[in-house]
């Protein structure tokens, strides 16, 4: 099942080490089937507020993510970006073939404690 490494990043300014990570990251994820889905494109906020960029990496499963994220190769150059941008970087797995919200949704009904129907 596909996995996504998702990065918010607020305050990028321009840094030689922040150029020099962006020009080595791709090395660190190609061994692990890592490939960027959304660099360094404009996104349109509809709800709530985005300030900052996105970033997605797609893995082939969440095994291979973890793997990157935990590679020497990737915990060197790191730093390059951390100490010069702000963010938020999350690894998840996606959804499986044929998934089905609805049952997503029973399940949660199924939760709720009983009581009164809602209003008819």
């Amino acid at each position: 099942m596909t996995a996504y490494a998702i990065a918010h990043l607020r305050d990028a300014a321009p840094h030689p080490e922040t150029a020099e990570y962006i020009e080595r990251i791709t090395a660190t994820f190609a061994p692990y089937g890592g490939r960027f889905l959304v660099h360094a494109t404009a996104h349109e906020v509809k709800e709530g507020a985005w300030p900052g960029h996105v970033v997605v990496i797609g893995f082939p499963g969440i095994t291979e993510a973890r793997a990157w994220w935990d590679s020497p190769a990737y915990r060197e150059i790191a730093p390059l970006r951390s100490r010069h941008v702000e963010g938020d970087i999350i690894l998840v797995a996606g959804v499986p073939e044929g998934y089905d919200p609805a049952a997503t949704a029973r399940a949660m009904r199924e939760a709720l404690p009983a009581g009164p129907a809602p209003d008819a």
